[in-house]
C-alpha cells in the first residue's frame, strides 16, 4: 500500500517521514500531499502505533458505570504504565487511568463500546497490547491511530502447512479503503491483504505471529476490530475534495 512501500524506504534509510514528503517528487495531487503533510504534523503530536503487538493482556475484571465500561487488565507491561499513558488494546487507544498489583485499567466510552468489540469483551479474555509509538522508534509495521473504522466477522479459518489464513467479511462502504497488499489493522494486528474483494479480504498469519496474539483465539464467527490505511484515507479525501 502507499504508506507501506513509501514508509518502508523512509525506515531503512532512517529519513524524517516529513522532511522527505516535503523534499520529494511524488506524483500525486498537491491536495492529497498537503493532506499528508498535515496528518504527519498531527501525529507527531498525537497518539501512534505501528501494529507490532508488543504481549497480550487478560482482562480481570468488568465493570459499568452509567453507558461506560471499565476494563481491568493484567500484562507483563501492566505495572511500567503510567496514568494518562496511551494504550493500543486489540487495535483501540485507551488511556491508561490506574496501575495498581500488576495490573491496569482503562475505560471505554459508549460510542467506542458501540463501533469496536468492547462491548463484547469479558473477564478472561486476551488482549493484543502495544504502546504508542516513541520518537526514536522504527515503523516496523504502518501508521495505526488507533481509531477503529469498523468490525469484521471471521468467515474462514484454515490451518495449512506453517501458516493460517483467515478470511473476513466487513462493510462494503469501505471497499475504497483497501487494496490488494495493501495493510489493515486487525485487532491492532499490522497485516497484509490479499483477495481482496468489495466486502471480504484474506490474510495469512505466520507462526510467530499466531501465538504471540490473539490470532490463535480466533474462530469463524468472530467479531474484530479493523482500522484501514491512514494514508490511504487522505488519499481517498484528497481526491474527493479535488472533484468538487
Amino acid at each position: 500500500m502507499f504508506s507501506q512501500s513509501l514508509l518502508s524506504i523512509i525506515s531503512i534509510n532512517d529519513i524524517p517521514p516529513l522532511l522527505f514528503l516535503r523534499s520529494a517528487k511524488i506524483a500525486i495531487l498537491p491536495k492529497i500531499s498537503n493532506l499528508i503533510s498535515k496528518f504527519l504534523i498531527h501525529e507527531v503530536i498525537c497518539s501512534m502505533f505501528t501494529g507490532i503487538i508488543e504481549t497480550l493482556g487478560c482482562i480481570t475484571a468488568v465493570e459499568t458505570a452509567g453507558t461506560n465500561r471499565t476494563f481491568r487488565l493484567k500484562s507483563p507491561i501492566s505495572q511500567e504504565l503510567k496514568e494518562d499513558q496511551s494504550v493500543a488494546h486489540n487495535g483501540v487507544c485507551l488511556t491508561v487511568e490506574k496501575t495498581e498489583n500488576g495490573e491496569h485499567s482503562v475505560t471505554a466510552v459508549q460510542e467506542t463500546l458501540k463501533k469496536t468489540t468492547l462491548g463484547t469483551w469479558k473477564t478472561g479474555d486476551w488482549i493484543n497490547l502495544e504502546r504508542c509509538l516513541t520518537p526514536s522508534g522504527r515503523l516496523d509495521g504502518h501508521f495505526v491511530q488507533g481509531h477503529v473504522d469498523t468490525t469484521g466477522i471471521c468467515i474462514d479459518k484454515k490451518t495449512l502447512d506453517g501458516s493460517y489464513v483467515f478470511r473476513f467479511e466487513f462493510p462494503e462502504k469501505f471497499a475504497l479503503l483497501i487494496i490488494e497488499k495493501g495493510s489493515v489493522s486487525l485487532n491492532g494486528i499490522s497485516l497484509t491483504v490479499f483477495d481482496v474483494m468489495p466486502n471480504q479480504f484474506s490474510i495469512a498469519v505466520i507462526p510467530y505471529t499466531y501465538i504471540h496474539t490473539t490470532m490463535q483465539y480466533l474462530k469463524t464467527g468472530d467479531a474484530v476490530n479493523l482500522e484501514f490505511d491512514m494514508v490511504g484515507k487522505y488519499v481517498v479525501r484528497g481526491m474527493e475534495l479535488s472533484r468538487k
